[in-house]
């Protein structure tokens, strides 16, 4: 079943995660403050780009977080990141909510306080741990 999916942050890893769900059904909206970021997106009608503000209780009902299935918050910047998270769970009751961690440290403070996270640190440091062994 297609879901509806909010993505806040347009860089390598947000971009190629819309593309991603664009292409097995899902419906996307891409938030970021830079519109120039958008260039990462290939036209599809199962994306919509809006400039806007993840952390704007404003911006994101504008964009129609309400109707979501997914948020999910892969800028560059954990705090940024954890707040626009925190807002979409708590505020907006949004059922599914991930967000982007750099930190590790940071990771395990976010889990607490009851947050999904992911961690590229660890899923790198894994993957070469994996790699090695092989």
């Amino acid at each position: 079943m297609a879901k509806r999916v909010m993505i806040m942050g347009c860089g390598r890893v947000g971009g190629t995660l819309a593309q991603m769900l664009a292409a097995r059904g899902d419906q996307v909206t891409v938030l970021d403050l830079n519109a120039d970021n958008f260039r990462r997106l290939r036209s599809n009608p199962k994306i919509a780009a809006i400039v806007a503000d993840g952390t704007s209780v404003e911006d994101l009902r504008s964009a129609g977080i309400q109707r979501m299935d997914v948020f999910v918050a892969v800028t560059s910047t954990d705090t940024i990141n954890a707040l626009a998270a925190q807002t979409a769970q708590i505020t907006f009751g949004v059922p599914s909510v991930v967000c982007r961690i750099n930190d590790p440290v940071r990771q395990e403070i976010y889990e607490q306080l009851g947050l999904r996270t992911v961690t590229i640190t660890q899923l790198t440091a894994n993957m070469i741990l994996d790699a090695m062994d092989r």
